[in-house]
C-alpha cells in the first residue's frame, strides 16, 4: 500500500520537477535571461496567481460552505510559529547572528504557494480539487501577511529596513480579500462573463509559469562556499522534523483528510524562494539563503513523496 502511494506521489513530484527542469535549462542556456525571468516571476506573482485566486473564490467560495474559513489563515500562522520554534532549537548549533537569522527564516518559511499548488493539481481528485484550492488560497492569506512582515524583519534587520504596512497587501492578498468581499456582499454572481473568462484564462497560466520561475531561480543560485553543517541541520529540521511533527499532529487530532493533507504538504515544503527576493531587495549578504533554497528543493523531491505516502497510508488505515 505504501509503495503504491509512493509511486503515485513520486509521479506527481516528477511532473513538477520536469516543469522546473525546463525553467532551469532555459536559464542555464540563457534562452530565458535574468531580466526575462524577473518579468515572468512578477507576471506569475502579481497577475496570473491573483487572477486564479480571484476566479476560484468568486466561483467556488461561500461563507455558508466554508463557515470555518478563518481557520486557514490562523493555521498558516501556526505552522510558521512551529517552523520558527524548530528552527530556533537547531539554530543553537549555528554560529553568527546573521547566519542564525537566515537559518531561522529557511526553516520557518516554506514555499507555500507555487509548489503546493502544483502538488494539489497533480494529486487531489477532480471532485475535491476546488475545495482544496480554496483551502490553499485562504492559507496563503495568512502566510503572505506573515512573511512580508516578520520575514522581512528577520532577513533585512537594519535601520534602513523599515516596515511598511502597504507591503502586507501583496497582489495575492488583495485578490483574496476582494474575492471574499464580493462573495460577502453577494456581488460575485454579478461579475460579467467578459471579465471572468479572460481572468480565468490568465489564472490557468499560473502553474506552468510558476514552475518555470522556480527552476529558473534555482539555476541562478551561485553556490560558492557551502556551509555543510548548516545545510545538514536545515534539511533535517525543515524536511524531516517538521513533516514528521505534522504527521503526529494530524494523526493525534484526527483532522479531516483534505485539511490534514494541506498541513502535511505545507510542512514538507522546502524553504521559501521569497526569502532570496527579500535578501536581494534589502541588499543583505546572502550567507545561507540561496544554499538553503537550492539544497532544500533538491532534497525535497525525495522527502515530499516519502511523507505524503506515509500520510496517505495512515489515512487508509484510519
Amino acid at each position: 500500500m505504501f509503495w503504491e502511494f509512493f509511486k503515485s506521489t513520486g509521479l506527481g513530484v516528477f511532473q513538477i520537477l520536469l516543469l522546473s527542469g525546463i525553467g532551469f535549462y532555459l536559464v542555464k542556456k540563457d534562452i530565458l535571461g535574468e531580466g526575462c525571468l524577473v518579468t515572468v516571476s512578477r507576471l506569475s506573482m502579481e497577475v496570473t496567481l491573483p487572477a486564479l485566486i480571484f476566479c476560484q473564490l468568486i466561483k467556488e467560495f461561500s461563507f455558508s460552505l466554508y463557515p470555518n474559513w478563518w481557520i486557514f489563515p490562523l493555521l498558516s500562522m501556526g505552522i510558521t510559529v512551529l517552523g520558527l520554534a524548530v528552527g530556533a532549537i537547531f539554530s543553537g548549533f549555528i554560529s553568527g547572528s546573521e547566519h542564525k537569522l537566515q537559518f531561522l527564516s529557511l526553516v520557518g518559511f516554506q514555499n507555500s504557494g507555487f509548489l503546493p499548488l502544483a502538488l494539489i493539481a497533480a494529486l487531489v481528485p477532480k471532485e475535491q480539487l476546488s475545495a482544496m484550492l480554496i483551502y490553499l488560497f485562504l492559507f496563503l492569506l495568512g502566510f503572505n501577511l506573515v512573511i512580508f512582515s516578520l520575514g522581512v524583519n528577520l532577513l533585512a534587520r537594519s535601520k534602513e529596513a523599515k516596515f511598511e504596512l502597504i507591503s502586507l497587501f501583496s497582489p495575492p492578498v488583495v485578490a483574496t480579500l476582494l474575492g471574499m468581499a464580493l462573495v460577502f456582499f453577494g456581488l460575485n454572481t454579478a461579475v460579467p462573463g467578459f471579465i471572468y473568462t479572460p481572468l480565468k484564462m490568465l489564472g490557468d497560466c499560473t502553474l506552468p509559469l510558476a514552475m518555470l520561475v522556480v527552476g529558473g531561480n534555482l539555476a541562478q543560485i551561485r553556490l560558492s562556499r557551502i556551509s555543510k553543517k548548516a545545510m545538514v541541520l536545515m534539511s533535517l529540521a525543515k524536511l524531516v522534523i517538521l513533516p514528521a511533527l505534522g504527521l503526529l499532529l494530524v494523526w493525534k487530532f484526527r483532522f479531516p483528510q483534505l485539511l490534514g493533507l494541506l498541513i502535511i504538504i505545507q510542512l514538507a515544503m522546502p524553504p521559501a524562494t521569497t526569502s532570496s527576493v527579500i535578501v536581494r531587495q534589502y541588499k543583505k549578504e546572502d550567507l545561507l539563503v540561496s544554499q538553503g533554497i537550492f539544497f532544500g528543493h533538491i532534497l525535497s523531491t525525495l522527502t515530499i513523496p516519502l511523507f505524503l505516502s506515509i500520510y496517505f497510508t495512515l489515512s487508509v488505515i484510519k
